[in-house]
């Protein structure tokens, strides 16, 4: 009996140490393997598995900001161009006849001032601003009118387009109804564009051909709004609605800087035109007085030097008073 149960427990004791030095089976071998990835043996891999698709969200939103970036430079180069300041103000694109009247006003500038008696050098250079510098400035005035008359009109024109969607009426036709019902320049921005889609153009391609004769924050989100509403659905009516609420804010805003900063705005014309202004009266006061200042070269470099001051006092009043919303 004893014998049996020693040779039992040998039996025990050498099973055991064979298990012990053999180690788990395979599927148990498995189970600790998958244990240890979970509590952390897989972490780098887990890790090092998400790295990359994070690496590549993050290479793919700079690609998408970089070409957001490059889009919106050869827009605002392209805004930039004579043939769209044209557009911009509602004019014919006649590039050619707007250079051939820079040249004509240069000329009768030039020819005004040699008729008064001063120098040819000076009534070139007087020629040459004039002729460069006053059709486009008018051009730019023209524009920024058209442009400002648009931007008043625009959240009338979103509201026209949410009430036909909620009535029924396709986006298309709400369009037709802004070109047909409303004012200039909107009805004739949006005529453009109606016509444009009618043709088989897309609408985003219209709606960018749009923002190159109207170039506003207003036309980029409306653009961008129904460009989303395009690819993802959803309800465009609330969509335009929540649009036309912010350009109204926007507005708000605007006029609320406007009222603030107008007594900066006041003083900045006052100063900028009281120079200017005390060199005419005494000009036409005390003539000989002033005839030094435009005979004595001197008095061509002290002119010189003052309008170069001048003018950069006047772009420094400008950009502290030009708030941009």
């Amino acid at each position: 009996m004893i014998t049996v149960m020693a040779a039992l427990l040998g039996f025990l004791v050498i099973a055991g140490l064979g298990l012990a030095l053999s180690g788990p089976s395979s599927g148990q071998a498995r189970t600790l393997k998958r244990a240890q990835a979970i509590v952390g043996g897989g972490a780098p891999t887990a890790r090092g598995g998400r790295r990359p698709a994070v690496n590549a969200q993050d290479t793919r939103r700079r690609q998408i900001l970089k070409t957001l970036r490059e889009q919106e430079k050869q827009q605002k180069k392209a805004t930039l161009t004579v043939a769209a300041k044209l557009q911009q103000a509602g004019l014919p694109d006649n590039v050619r006849g707007f250079w051939i009247i820079c040249g004509i006003v240069g000329l009768v500038v030039m020819a005004v001032v040699m008729l008064l008696g001063q120098k040819p050098l000076i009534g070139l250079g007087l020629g040459f601003g004039a002729g460069f510098g006053l059709p486009r400035w008018v051009l730019g005035f023209l524009g920024g009118r058209r442009t400002k008359k648009f931007t008043e009109a625009f959240p009338d024109g979103m509201d026209i387009i949410t009430r036909g969607i909620r009535s029924g009426l396709p986006v298309h036709d709400s369009l037709r109804v802004i070109a047909q019902e409303t004012a200039e320049p909107l009805a004739g921005e949006f005529k453009r564009l109606v016509e444009a889609i009618g043709m088989g153009i897309s609408v985003d391609q219209a709606l960018d051909k749009m923002y190159a004769r109207m170039p506003t924050p207003e036309v980029r989100f409306f653009s961008i709004v129904l460009a989303i509403q395009a690819k993802t659905g959803g309800n465009l009516a609330e969509a335009l609605g929540n649009l036309s609420t912010v350009i109204r804010a926007r507005k708000l805003m605007r006029e609320k800087i406007k009222a603030m900063s107008g007594e900066a705005v006041a003083s900045a014309i006052i100063i900028g035109s009281l120079p200017p202004g005390v060199v005419g009266l005494i000009s036409v006061t005390a003539p000989a007085y002033m005839a030094p200042m435009f005979s004595d070269p001197r008095g061509h470099i002290m002119f010189m030097v003052g309008g170069f001051w001048m003018s950069l006092g006047i772009f420094v009043m400008r950009k502290m008073i030009n708030f941009r919303i």
